[in-house]
């Protein structure tokens, strides 16, 4: 069976991972998500993992991305150098088999640029979502693209290429803070965009001291001083995710940035890029990853 014929997409990343079968025009016929990330895959079991997924969705044509291209991965595909477009990409694809199982390389940047803005960096699985979200006509090819998760990226475009990038670990910072710090039981709440979040993108935009506002939290719990219960997770976010954008920010005059991810996540940076006076669109993250997989297919 060829690739015209219809294939698998697969977003493989540490956590979870989700599956598609796209048929030939790039409408998806059978999906499933699970929570076999990477790390729950045993050494040696990667090609049973994989073909677990052909079970499950059809014996295709398999294109992977995210981490199962690296070092903890399947196998270890080399990443593309930055500045690369989809052609560049397409061409470092790394076969496990050859013309049938492909792992997209992702993108790696090494030095310093000579605006000096960003040093050595990798990404996997967010190039795909850069490239499908131009390719599908959802976001302008050159300007500024903010991918927030786990560790945020921001990424800078130019004629349809990724540039320069940034990586902020804005997310697992957060995680780390609510389930093994101090602050645990001050950061149980659900984060929202409301006083206490915008409160704490504003210190940090302003440049405050994102480290001493941390405690803070706690110091304002054991004096009474919570204006409302809970309020601490917003605020923390709000902390760290506006440092996230004050930084972000430099790397490019973009009075425009474009969300890719979570709509949950992406409204939360939306709302503090707001407050440092600049616009957003949002683009759904899983679109845009099945928008870029079906170009690379498409290049095959």
């Amino acid at each position: 069976m060829h690739w015209r014929d219809g294939y698998i997409a697969v977003d493989w990343g540490t956590t979870n991972r989700r599956a598609w079968h796209v048929a030939p025009d790039g409408q998806i016929v059978a999906q499933f998500d699970d929570d076999i990330g990477i790390m729950a895959v045993p050494p040696g079991r990667f090609e049973q993992a994989a073909a677990e997924v052909r079970t499950r969705l059809g014996d295709l044509p398999m294109l992977l991305g995210g981490m199962v291209g690296s070092n903890r991965g399947w196998r270890e595909a080399p990443y593309a150098s930055a500045p690369a477009g989809m052609e560049t990409v397409a061409k470092n694809i790394l076969w496990i088999e050859s013309g049938r199982t492909g792992i997209v390389p992702g993108i790696s940047q090494q030095g310093i640029s000579q605006q000096g803005a960003a040093g050595a960096d990798v990404m996997r699985g967010e190039e795909v979502q850069v490239f499908g979200a131009i390719a599908a006509g959802l976001m302008a090819p050159d300007g500024l693209v903010c991918p927030p998760g786990t560790h945020a990226k921001w990424i800078r475009i130019a004629q349809r290429q990724i540039t320069m990038f940034r990586t902020m670990m804005t997310g697992e910072l957060f995680a780390l803070l609510s389930r093994h710090s101090i602050l645990a039981a001050q950061l149980e709440a659900d984060v929202t965009a409301g006083e206490a979040f915008h409160a704490g993108v504003d210190e940090a935009l302003a440049g405050g001291d994102v480290l001493s506002g941390l405690f803070r939290i706690r110091a304002r719990h054991l004096l009474g001083e919570e204006k409302r219960s809970g309020e601490g997770a917003s605020y923390a976010s709000g902390l760290l995710i506006g440092c996230d954008v004050r930084v972000g920010l430099t790397l490019g005059d973009a009075r425009h940035v474009t969300l890719i991810g979570r709509p949950d996540l992406c409204a939360l940076y939306a709302a503090a890029i707001a407050r440092a006076g600049r616009e957003t669109s949002m683009v759904d993250g899983a679109q845009a990853f099945l928008a870029g997989m079906h170009q690379l297919v498409e290049t095959l």
